[in-house]
């Protein structure tokens, strides 16, 4: 007898291990996949009954569309005003651009982690030399992130519908979200083929979503150039115009781009090995610099990509929000509803003051981001196997953390104060007293920056005494943004509140300025600090 060898279908072997690989993501992921479906999913039903309060009358809603019209930095840093009469068309307008955005960066992160980031670690090439496919990895990737999207999607349309905003608004606005996720889901495919490390895949990632909100704002705001926002997957998503005549066909443009990007993604694979991308990096020199002879400075080399991207974005964001402070007032309108929550968000009587102080305190927050970001590439240098090598020498720990640490403290106080100048040199030219703004902003950025540092403290606190845990660190952060800013527009419990550390600075510029919940912030994050530097100290490395 003579035996016939069948060789399997390509498609058949390429895609073995991949449920396996997607239980494992989802395992891995199942804390910050989690916080990222909650943030966005339940936020825009939740703002419904705080739109009814801000804008209680028709009076009100049409001096809002008055002021959302007349200003052309409410449409660069929202989007089109459509119908502002209703909360879905008010909600559409608000979030729908920062949710786009939002839900892409979610979707790059997500990919990056389970394709690149293997790579770099070694892990993926362990991987491929068992029963694993050549897809395997990316497909795994590509079903957790797109289920992410689309589950954000689905419960954005139930939440809404619960919330007594029509079907159809909300059907678009959750298939608009979603699709947009899909979209960047393509485009994170396609950059870590591209990409040979996962820091560079995730800024192209980003680099495509930053593109896309600025031609989405550029195009919006000018009446010459409206085709703009048409090339933005974040312009789509608002130009299907939820609660405002829906235009279903929109649609058809993510759903096009996602499988173009996908099929482009796909077929880019193969044509690379595992651990190389298609654009290669370009060759140091064959010997280190004189420059890197210190901890301090091969961290500098580490952390300055990342806090160059972020001080430009807090420059823009400063700008921006500068822009329209002055216009404020206008646009949420002047009754006693509206100033009873800005005192909650902001802490003053004064709209613009509120405004203002509510702007410094989200740049904190986020800035924090940016602190457990630099304080987590500890982390990444130890499982790496690159902590080992210089602890060596005659570089100690605490020597070898502090490298690392000076970028997480002064990194997100450097941030915070670039956004908070540009914010008051931006509202100063429009109200004509540019050396009161800033100065106020630099004292509204000084009592914020204990509260960023509390959550750096934090995140060092796990990664000296909870190692497998750092990712929490994340999770903190998140949950100290969420507080602060959907806690007082749903008039959450006070003892609840208080769980923020950025809810204990006072609100300037406004309000009066007290040394005591400074000096308890400051006690906090030293505190924490100390705690886990000793067990930085004790515990073993990797």
């Amino acid at each position: 007898m003579t035996a016939t060898l069948t060789r399997a279908p390509a498609t058949n072997t390429a895609l073995v291990g991949t449920w396996h690989l997607t239980r494992l993501a989802l395992r891995r992921d199942r804390v910050i996949v989690a916080i990222w479906i909650v943030l966005l999913s339940i936020v825009p039903a939740a703002t419904v009954s705080s739109y009814d309060q801000f804008y209680p009358d028709a009076a009100s809603r049409a001096a809002l569309t008055a002021g959302a019209l007349a200003n052309p930095s409410f449409s660069l840093l929202y989007g089109p005003a459509f119908d502002l009469t209703t909360a879905g068309g008010f909600i559409a307008w608000r979030m729908g651009g920062f949710l786009a955005l939002l839900i892409g960066l979610m979707a790059v992160f997500t990919v990056t982690r389970h394709t690149r980031a293997e790579e770099d670690s070694g892990r993926a090439e362990l991987l491929a030399s068992t029963v694993v496919g050549r897809y395997a990895a990316l497909t795994a990737a590509v079903l957790v992130s797109g289920a992410a999207s689309v589950l954000i999607g689905v419960i954005q349309v139930g939440t809404m519908i619960s919330a007594k905003l029509p079907a159809d608004g909300a059907l678009a606005f959750g298939a608009g979200t979603a699709l947009a996720g899909l979209v960047f889901t393509g485009v994170a495919a396609v950059a870590v083929q591209l990409a040979e490390y996962s820091r560079t895949a995730n800024g192209i990632g980003t680099a495509v979503i930053g593109i896309a909100f600025l031609l989405r704002g550029a195009g919006d705001s000018t009446s010459d150039a409206h085709w703009l926002s048409w090339l933005s997957p974040i312009g789509w998503s608002q130009q299907v115009r939820p609660f405002a005549g829906e235009r279903w066909w929109v649609l058809l443009l993510p759903v096009a781009a996602t499988l173009v990007l996908g099929a482009a993604g796909y077929a880019l694979l193969p044509r690379r090995d595992v651990g190389t991308g298609l654009v290669p990096p370009r060759p140091g020199p064959a010997g280190g610099a004189p420059s890197l002879r210190t901890p301090f400075a091969l961290a500098w080399r580490l952390q300055r990509g990342p806090l160059l991207g972020w001080v430009i974005g807090f420059a823009v964001g400063g700008a921006l929000f500068g822009s329209i402070a002055s216009g404020i007032s206008g646009l949420v309108g002047d009754t006693e509803q509206t100033r009873q929550i800005f005192e909650r968000l902001g802490g003053s009587d004064a709209i613009v003051d509120a405004f203002l102080a509510t702007m410094v305190s989200l740049f904190a927050m986020l800035s924090a981001l940016y602190g457990v970001q630099a304080t987590l590439r500890m982390r990444t240098e130890e499982t790496g196997m690159r902590f080992e090598p210089l602890l060596a020498t005659r570089v100690g720990r605490l020597r070898l953390a502090a490298s690392h640490l000076v970028f997480a403290y002064a990194g997100t106080a450097l941030l915070v104060l670039v956004g908070g100048v540009l914010l008051g040199i931006s509202h100063g030219l429009r109200s004509g007293d540019v050396g009161g703004s800033v100065a106020d902003m630099l004292t509204a950025v000084l009592v914020q920056v204990p509260a960023t540092w509390v959550i750096v403290s934090v995140c060092t606190l796990l990664f000296g005494l909870l190692p497998r845990f750092t990712g929490l660190a994340w999770a903190a952060g998140a949950l100290g943004l969420l507080i602060s800013l959907f806690g007082p527009v749903v008039n959450a419990p006070q003892a609840v509140l208080d769980v923020s550390p950025f809810q204990h600075p006072p609100k300037l510029p406004g309000a009066a300025f007290t040394a005591t919940p400074i000096v308890w912030l400051l006690v906090v994050a030293v505190v924490c600090l100390m705690a886990g530097l000793f067990g930085w100290r004790r515990r073993d490395v990797g």
